[in-house]
């Protein structure tokens, strides 16, 4: 069975390649002859496709990397590449670098063609980010690891649609001993088996409880698959780090005072402790305040801060004195903002979903409540961390400029179906108390028409509901049909002989314009709309809402 098709041409002449079970074939021009001898070939001819290519996207995570930098953890970023052959790699794409961070999460996706018949080598390479430069060759390199595209659990970037979202915080808790929060949002979207993955992450707003987060634009597929009404959550967090001071320590060296040093230890649960970080040692001191922060991501972990008397230059403890430590929840400490480390200190979440911030479209921005869930079940009296609004929410444009590049257009050419079906939501409306909606469908088309009689049908019967259609013939084909259905030249009547209730049909023929200004396109397109709108509420005896005049 033949699947597919690509024909070309070559210096000898005609060329095709067959697709047989999804296999490629090169035949040349007395093969297809032979091949295709005694067969018919369907009106429309032979449907051409190009080579089974998928657009797919990674996501990455790490644990347990190495720790490169002196005091603190590393700085990873993740590399794409791409094998060319022969030992030969191609960058191909890169992550946002996380800071002070040994697992991170990267929200950035890396996006690559995936081809069916070719084993495609990667590389994933993680380096720990010191500098602004962009050059890799002065970044400690933290290890990697190569494999085939096909051994990768990718998903295919299937939906084009983009959202483009504008938030602000209002009235955030302050999370800093001398300032205020230097607050981000990171989104999550829920995965099939009700884990949360990160799918993007803000900026930090430096020293604010009124933040204003810079404008972006994520993918619907990363954001929530597509679907809009898919629940999300989004965290607002904070960076902080801890400072360490103590008095009256033990004096375990002979004839002089300690040498201390603090080490931070995380609790992973069953009388496990994780070190995650240490200051530096004092000299000759039992009250030392130590200058070097320690830093750890904050959601209400145990830890244990733990204060040893250094005499050697080992990194190892087991041969150093234990002055004493304490353990306590991260919570009863005192936790003040950095400007440069990775750990975040919970403000505040909340849920919703792509439609719900769709709401701030309309002009109007969409406030969420930022809900800390510690102090919720501890405060009786707690109502939010302060306020995430949405102030713009886009991406209908946008999606339409993602969206037709990627369309490959092909008859036939039937309106009924999709008039039919948007005829029944408008249809719906009508039965609600809601009497004011007023439905438009828009319709771009590169052919004639070939379900006409249907149309006509289709279109009498929309004609007594909230309705109009507004159809843009693009290319150079015969849009007399179209024509037709506008009824400018005549009321249009389905097979039957019913006449339309009303005209609510517009046809604009795009070659006209090609070099006008836009706006003489947006007059045509929606030059009968306001005459169909005002026919459908008149025709129903509905007027219009009073409104009640200005106060004096």
């Amino acid at each position: 069975v033949v699947s597919q098709l690509a024909v070309g041409r070559d210096s000898l002449g005609m060329a095709v390649v067959i697709r047989l079970q999804g296999l490629p074939i090169v035949a040349g021009t007395m093969d297809i002859r032979h091949f295709f001898s005694g067969l018919t070939i369907p009106d429309g001819g032979v449907h051409i496709m190009a080579d089974c290519v998928s657009r797919v996207e990674l996501t990455v995570s790490c644990t347990n990397l190495l720790d490169k930098d002196l005091g603190s953890k590393s700085d990873p970023l993740c590399v794409l590449m791409l094998s060319s052959g022969e030992d030969r790699w191609t960058e191909v794409g890169r992550t946002e670098r996380v800071n002070n961070c040994s697992s991170p999460s990267f929200s950035e996706r890396l996006q690559l063609d995936y081809h069916f018949e070719t084993v495609q080598k990667v590389k994933l390479m993680i380096y720990d980010i010191d500098n602004k430069s962009v050059d890799l060759k002065d970044d400690d390199f933290l290890g990697g690891v190569e494999l085939t595209l096909g051994q990768v659990t990718a998903e295919e970037v299937k939906d084009k649609r983009a959202v483009v979202l504008e938030l602000e915080g209002k009235g955030l808790d302050k999370k800093d001993l001398f300032g205020k929060s230097d607050p981000f949002l990171e989104f999550f979207k829920q995965g099939a088996g009700g884990q949360w993955h990160l799918v993007y992450r803000t900026e930090v707003v430096k020293n604010s409880l009124d933040p204003s987060w810079k404008k972006f634009t994520v993918s619907l597929q990363t954001f929530c698959n597509g679907d809009l009404e898919a629940v999300k959550m989004a965290d607002c967090v904070s960076r902080v780090e801890l400072t360490v001071s103590c008095t009256n320590l033990l004096d375990k060296d002979l004839g002089s005072k300690s040498d201390p040093l603090c080490v931070l230890m995380l609790s992973s649960g069953e009388d496990r402790w994780t070190e995650v970080g240490r200051t530096e040692r004092v000299n000759n001191c039992s009250s030392p305040s130590f200058s070097e922060r320690l830093q750890l991501d904050y959601h209400f972990e145990t830890v244990k801060l733990m204060i040893y008397d250094i005499d050697n230059k080992s990194v190892d403890l087991k041969d150093d004195d234990f002055l004493g430590g304490v353990e306590l929840t991260l919570g009863q400490v005192n936790c003040s903002d950095s400007d440069s480390d990775g750990s975040h200190d919970l403000i505040g979440c909340f849920t919703t979903k792509v439609s719900e911030l769709q709401k701030a479209a309309h002009g109007s921005p969409v406030e969420f409540e930022c809900v800390h869930p510690e102090k919720q079940k501890k405060k009786k009296s707690y109502k939010n961390s302060g306020i995430v609004r949405v102030k713009t929410c886009q991406g209908i444009v946008e999606s339409y400029r993602q969206a037709l590049p990627q369309l490959r257009l092909s008859g036939p050419t039937n309106f009924s179906p999709i008039i039919n079906h948007v005829a029944s939501i408008a249809s719906n409306a009508t039965q609600t108390t809601n009497t004011t909606q007023y439905f438009v469908l828009l319709i771009l088309t590169d052919g004639e028409i070939t379900d006409l009689d249907q149309t006509k049908e289709a279109i009498v019967r929309a004609s007594r509901l909230p309705l109009s259609i507004i159809i843009v013939g693009v290319g150079p084909a015969d849009f007399k049909a179209m024509e037709l259905l506008d009824g400018d030249d005549g009321q249009l009547r389905s097979p039957g002989g019913e006449a339309v209730a009303r005209d609510i049909v517009q046809f604009v023929p795009y070659r006209q314009f090609t070099d006008s200004p836009k706006e003489a396109l947006a007059r045509s397109v929606l030059a009968e709309v306001p005459n169909q709108l005002v026919s459908y509420f008149k025709m129903r005896g509905l007027e219009p809402a009073k409104v009640a005049p200005p106060k004096a």
